[in-house]
């Protein structure tokens, strides 16, 4: 999955932040509480609350399986059996989707998407996990390919729509933070849409969307979106331009990885077939690439 440890760290400590800064509410008839409620965020959602001390601590003792993918899942699925209506189950399970996507697990990220987005469906997070996952998994031979890649598409597309105003952010997180967070976000969605459109055969669209997933987050261009519209361009006959694409795949990756080496394969190919093109000193024998 692509970029995909580069945040989870950060979606963690977002739900452990939002959950552990929202003091739970008092019971009936109890005294006021005396701790300092944060502000309100300036923007997104409101954190979601406990109702209960309880509550409160089955959430924490819950979270604190976070770096263990199937132990997450089952202390989600736990804690949602005995508080069916508490706010902080869409925390959890977003926590377990980035859990199972940093193990490489697209069944349960997949899985945990699902159940983040039956709690909350314009979830951006969930919305463009469960897009990425339909992407990268569904194969051709799939009889159900068409659907996969519609629903993966809708999502996509939705995320967009919901990353400004549905992402729930914690109090006090710096503003470069939360952009830099859209930011990946909305590159991420544009690079899932561009691949659909790919591999369906519309590359005009898939060169729109992934130039619009590299100019997105420009610091930090998905290597694999770079290499794509290369490829893109290519189909189009459009050499020189895929040429210069190319060359940024390959200044992103390394040789010897699976996109490195595709990105090489392009490179070289590109190469015989732009007039006054030299060749890279490393450049290994021209070979079409698979597209």
């Amino acid at each position: 999955m692509k970029r995909a440890a580069m945040l989870v760290g950060v979606l963690v400590v977002s739900a452990l932040v939002c959950a552990a800064q929202t003091p739970p509410a008092a019971k009936p008839g109890a005294a006021p509480q005396t701790a300092t409620t944060p502000a309100a965020p300036t923007q997104g959602k409101r954190p979601p609350q406990a109702k209960t001390q309880p509550e409160f601590d089955a959430y924490k003792a819950a979270i604190a399986n976070v770096n263990d993918a199937a132990a997450m899942e089952k202390s989600c699925d736990d804690f949602a059996a005995k508080f069916p209506e508490s706010e902080l189950r869409v925390l959890l399970y977003r926590a377990a989707m980035n859990s199972a996507q940093n193990a490489n697990n697209a069944d349960l990220m997949l899985k945990m998407g699902n159940k983040v987005l039956a709690l909350d469906a314009d979830d951006p997070e969930a919305l463009v996990g469960v897009a990425q996952v339909l992407e990268e998994r569904t194969q051709d031979t799939d009889i159900d390919k068409d659907q996969r890649y519609d629903q993966a598409t809708k999502y996509a597309q939705h995320s967009l729509e919901t990353i400004d105003t549905d992402i729930t952010i914690p109090p006090g997180t710096p503003q470069e933070k939360v952009d830099g967070y859209k930011a990946y976000l909305r590159s991420t969605a544009y690079a899932i849409i561009g691949a659909l459109q790919y591999k369906r055969e519309k590359f005009a669209d898939a060169e729109v969307s992934l130039r619009k997933s590299i100019d997105a987050f420009p610091a930090q261009p998905d290597p694999v979106a770079v290499l794509r519209l290369a490829l893109a361009l290519d189909k189009q006959d459009k050499y020189p331009e895929a040429l210069k694409e190319a060359n940024h795949a390959v200044e992103l990756t390394k040789e010897g990885t699976t996109v490195g080496k595709a990105a090489r394969d392009e490179q070289a190919r590109l190469t015989q077939l732009v007039p006054g093109a030299q060749a890279p000193a490393t450049a290994q024998p021209p070979a079409a690439p698979k597209k």
